[in-house]
C-alpha cells in the first residue's frame, strides 16, 4: 500500500485545525470556489464535477482523472481545500442511542472545514441526502471501518 493511501481503521491521517489565513493560496481559492457554488449544481451534478471544476477554475494542475494533485503522505496534515477520494469506505458512528452508517463506495469531495483530528466537513454533491447540489457532509475518519481514502493537495 503506498504511503499516501489511508486504510481503515487505524491508519487514518492525522490533522490539525487550520485557520483560513494560514492555508496555501490555492487551497483558499478552492474554498472560495466552493463557497460560490454552495446549494448549486456544479457541472452535471456528479461528485467528481465539483472537484474538477474547482481545480479548473483555480488553474490547478492535475491529470484530469482521479489524481487531483499531489497525494498526501499519511503523516501530513489534512487542510481545507484538499480533495478527498473514497473507495469502498464505510464509516459507523452513534449519536445518542441511534447508530448510523455512511457508505462512500466511490465518492469525491473537498475538505471544507476541519472540526478536529481526522474530522471535517466535506463539500460534495450527488448524495442521497441532498441530491446534485453542493452541500456539506460531516466525516469522521476515526470511525472508518473499511475502505481506502486518498487525499490530494492541489498544486499549480
Amino acid at each position: 500500500m503506498p504511503a499516501s493511501t489511508f486504510a481503515a481503521p487505524s491508519a487514518a491521517p492525522s490533522c490539525e485545525v487550520y485557520i483560513f489565513d494560514s492555508l496555501p493560496d490555492l487551497n483558499r481559492e478552492i474554498i472560495s470556489f466552493v463557497d460560490s457554488k454552495m446549494k448549486k449544481k456544479v457541472g452535471r451534478g456528479e461528485c467528481w464535477d465539483l472537484a474538477a471544476e474547482a481545480l479548473k477554475a483555480t488553474n490547478a494542475k492535475w491529470n484530469g482523472k482521479l489524481q487531483f494533485g499531489r497525494k498526501l503522505e499519511k503523516e501530513e496534515a489534512i487542510l481545507p481545500g484538499d480533495i478527498i477520494q473514497f473507495e469502498g469506505v464505510k464509516i459507523k458512528y452513534e449519536k445518542g442511542s441511534v447508530r448510523y452508517t455512511q457508505v462512500l463506495k466511490h465518492h469525491t469531495g473537498i475538505v471544507y472545514e476541519m472540526k478536529g483530528a481526522n474530522q471535517f466537513d466535506m463539500a460534495n454533491q450527488n448524495t442521497a441526502e441532498h441530491g446534485r447540489k453542493v452541500t456539506l457532509t460531516f466525516i469522521d475518519l476515526e470511525q472508518m471501518v473499511s475502505g481506502k481514502v486518498y487525499i490530494y493537495r492541489p498544486e499549480r
